[in-house]
């Protein structure tokens, strides 16, 4: 099977480990990317879905330059993680809030980069079943890559040794998993002494930089009155009294919310008292009336006097 609704299947040959000595599928699922904010290279990206959990761009490339060739794939954004850059020259991007923090943090300098703590893991692990999305070089390479793996399972009823196998050709290029991943992980729990220095260094600069930035927006809210018209009283006081006609102004339009409001609590009353008063005067109102159209009928029936018809 091929395609399973919107998704184009591609089979993967999981290679033989120590853990579990026999060759193993795993499945991905492809289709053009469509999601709900498009942007610039929607049209040459895929949607992947089920990723493998040891995933990293290099099994990617492999796994796209077999299909297409080399060359064609530029950049990977897995779900929820910080991307790893297809090449040195690249930025570093991101898709999740965290990950758009860290985007910002690179983009205003080096510096401000530096103050995240040193990483603890030398490599990255995906969720089970999680997604990414891949971008390639032009939309003719996202055609020509569905088009190669709708070719493969038409192929001699798809053979398994035509499925790209995963991680096959960059086992040098990935830092390695099991009993290895966790030394190294213990290892990079104890950074060194002049980079821990550095790393704090640069978040004092950041610390500082901030704390400038934010003495010189309240020495600017001194001077300027707020909508009620007062004026925000900060640490180290204020240096200079705030306009008269700002204020005066504000003054005036406050009195004027507050008559508005008074009048319409006036003329649309809200409590239950409130309420019972005003059905109580309708009601005299309306007996009053009445009362006083019944003494008018009875002054016109005794002004007409009694009807006596003619013989």
């Amino acid at each position: 099977m091929s395609k399973i609704g919107d998704y184009t299947v591609l089979p993967l040959t999981l290679p033989p480990t120590t853990a579990y000595p026999k060759p193993a599928r795993h499945t991905l699922y492809l289709r053009p990317h469509a999601p709900k904010i498009p942007s610039e290279s929607d049209a040459r990206s895929l949607f992947v879905v089920n990723v493998p959990v040891d995933s990293t761009p290099a099994h990617f490339r492999a796994v796209f330059t077999k299909l297409i060739g080399a060359g064609r794939l530029e950049s990977m954004t897995f779900e929820h993680e910080k991307v790893q850059p297809s090449a040195p020259s690249q930025a570093v991007e991101v898709v999740s809030t965290k990950g758009k923090k860290r985007k910002r943090a690179a983009n205003e300098g080096s510096a401000q980069a530096d103050t995240e703590l040193p990483q603890l893991w030398d490599r990255e692990l995906r969720k089970s079943g999680s997604s990414a999305v891949v971008v390639l070089v032009d939309q003719k390479s996202v055609e020509s890559a569905l088009k190669a793996v709708r070719k493969l399972h038409k192929s001699s009823a798809a053979e398994e040794e035509k499925w790209p196998v995963w991680g096959e050709g960059v086992e040098d290029k990935v830092p390695a998993l099991g009993s290895r991943r966790y030394l190294t992980h213990h290892k990079m729990r104890y950074p060194d002494p002049a980079t821990l220095q550095a790393n704090v260094d640069a978040f004092m600069t950041e610390w500082n930089r901030k704390e400038e930035e934010k003495a010189r927006l309240a020495k600017r809210q001194r001077n300027v009155p707020d909508e009620d018209g007062f004026v925000t009283v900060t640490r180290g006081g204020r240096t200079g009294p705030a306009r008269m006609e700002e204020a005066e102004a504000k003054r005036l339009e406050m009195e004027e919310k507050e008559r508005k409001k008074k009048q319409e609590l006036t003329e649309k009353p809200f409590y239950r008292f409130q309420l019972r008063e005003i059905r109580k005067q309708e009601q005299a109102q309306l007996i009053q009336q009445f009362e006083e159209d019944k003494k008018r009928l009875m002054g016109m029936k005794e002004k007409r006097g009694k009807f006596i018809p003619e013989r």
